[in-house]
């Protein structure tokens, strides 16, 4: 990746960006091979939402993630370059070539140095590398170099745009292109802050309760643990709803991240109407400056509905000899594959809690030293499914779930997230999710099964993720 220094971070100058473009073009001429133009501006605070809503047409692939307590967001719109792999197990291994190689062809300019500056590549993993018919509306892994980007790092918003040179393009289309999605974000949030865009209406009069399949599922895989043939088994259901109306997928995404400020809202579209959202509290790997952190997060219980009751649910929860071993399989799963990798695990002595709104899990977090030369999809995967989304042993545990699951996980449960051209990424597992498409859905909730486990405790687990992500639906 060839950085370009550039006077460009606040007021671009239109014949700099048209001569920054002219430039790449002509380097694409002398090596006879496309390049890839990227520029970065700082534009006054914006919310990426917004901008999602403003510039995305129907026909746009697009990846949207949010983490509020970190205070960042980011939208990725339209694309520059995508590159798919239908199936096989080599797909993180074709995703990391299709990065390195496009990154050898990149030049980069404006304001390098803000967070979310430079290209970024936002890619997301089915759970299983091959996929049952009818066809999944995601292939199995897909990367996304976007045509637009719009991040916000509290109160810093960059702007990001790439394009794909070759010597026959027509620069000045382009240019005016750049121009006119800069106008256009520009005026984004005073639209979305109008409150007749925004109504507080959801979908919430469904009745459902988990499948008798579920039901059936677990008791069965209850079995299969009490004669020892698995340790662990993760089983999810899926509900499928018809709604009155198309759902909106922006309002949805802005009532997941007010509704669950604690999680991690995302969204990504394959450009054909059909996304993926919700709103996941499990970080699979985030990468910053070398510094590795995953979360080891198995094992849960309700909040209560007063703070005395919330503190007890609290207290039995880090008692539980059930939901401990569940966590501590986890973490122990993790471990040993950042130690087969070459890296240290960080592992702290005390389990921690992450509370959410509406349930509380058993949390610890991760943390190694990356050293040079490892991929962050080497560790992706490795890591991916861990035990808390598969189970133990993880082979046994993915073929049986293929057994009794009914439907195709698709991007349930699996790795969504960026990487940009230093090695940085940030990685979560797609569970609270919702698969959507015009006016109908099909929510997604699981629940781990170990020795122990009450069929109707892990009903009602299932249930009330249900009920929560319909909640934010509009």
């Amino acid at each position: 990746m060839l950085v370009v220094p550039s006077d460009t971070n606040m007021k671009p100058d239109r014949k700099d960006l048209y001569q920054f473009l002219v430039a790449c073009q002509q380097v694409s001429v002398e090596k006879e091979c496309p390049q890839i133009a990227t520029l970065s501006l700082e534009l006054p605070p914006l919310d990426p939402l917004a901008v999602l809503q403003a510039i995305a047409q129907p026909e746009d692939p697009h990846f949207y993630f949010e983490n509020g307590n970190k205070g960042e967001a980011i939208a990725a719109i339209g694309a520059a370059i995508t590159f798919h792999v239908p199936s096989g197990s080599a797909r993180f291994g074709k995703a990391q070539t299709f990065i390195q190689s496009c990154l050898a062809n990149t030049i980069t300019t404006g304001a390098t140095d803000l967070p979310f500056a430079g290209p970024h590549f936002f890619c997301n993993f089915t759970f299983f590398d091959d996929l049952r018919p009818p066809e999944s509306a995601f292939p199995c892994a897909t990367v996304l170099l976007p045509r637009w980007q719009i991040a916000r790092c509290h109160n810093r918003s960059v702007f990001v745009a790439n394009f794909s040179l070759s010597p026959r393009d027509n620069i000045k289309a382009l240019h005016q292109d750049l121009c006119n999605k800069l106008t256009q974000i520009r005026w984004a949030n005073s639209r979305w802050l109008d409150p007749v865009n925004f109504p507080n209406q959801s979908f919430q009069s469904h009745d459902f309760k988990p499948t008798a399949n579920f039901r059936k599922s677990v008791y069965s895989a209850l079995n299969r643990i009490n004669n020892k043939t698995l340790n662990k088994i993760v089983l999810a259901d899926a509900i499928d709803l018809n709604f009155p109306r198309p759902i909106n997928l922006v309002k949805s995404l802005n009532n997941l991240r007010r509704l669950y400020p604690d999680c991690y809202t995302f969204a990504t579209g394959n450009g054909g109407g059909t996304n993926f959202i919700g709103a996941s509290p499990e970080r699979l790997l985030a990468i910053y400056n070398h510094q590795l952190t995953t979360d080891a997060l198995a094992g849960s219980a309700p909040r209560g509905k007063t703070s005395g009751e919330d503190a007890e649910l609290a207290k039995l929860l880090l008692s539980s000899e059930k939901e401990i071993h569940e966590h501590r399989v986890v973490i122990d799963f993790i471990c040993d594959r950042l130690t087969r990798l070459g890296l240290t695990p960080n592992v702290p002595p005390q389990l921690l809690l992450l509370q959410l709104s509406n349930i509380q899990h058993l949390w610890t977090p991760i943390q190694a030293t990356l050293p040079t030369g490892i991929h962050p999809l080497d560790i992706l995967a490795d890591l991916h499914p861990t035990p808390a989304v598969a189970g133990v042993p993880r082979d046994t545990a993915c073929q049986e779930i293929r057994r009794y699951e009914a439907f195709d996980r698709g991007l349930y449960a699996a790795p969504l997230g960026w990487i940009d051209g230093y090695g940085n990424c940030e990685f979560i597992v797609g569970i609270r999710s919702a698969l959507i498409e015009g006016d109908r859905a099909r929510l997604y909730a699981g629940a781990g099964i170990v020795a122990g486990s009450d069929p109707d405790k892990e009903l009602a687990e299932v249930q009330l993720k249900l009920k929560t992500l319909l909640k934010a639906l509009v």
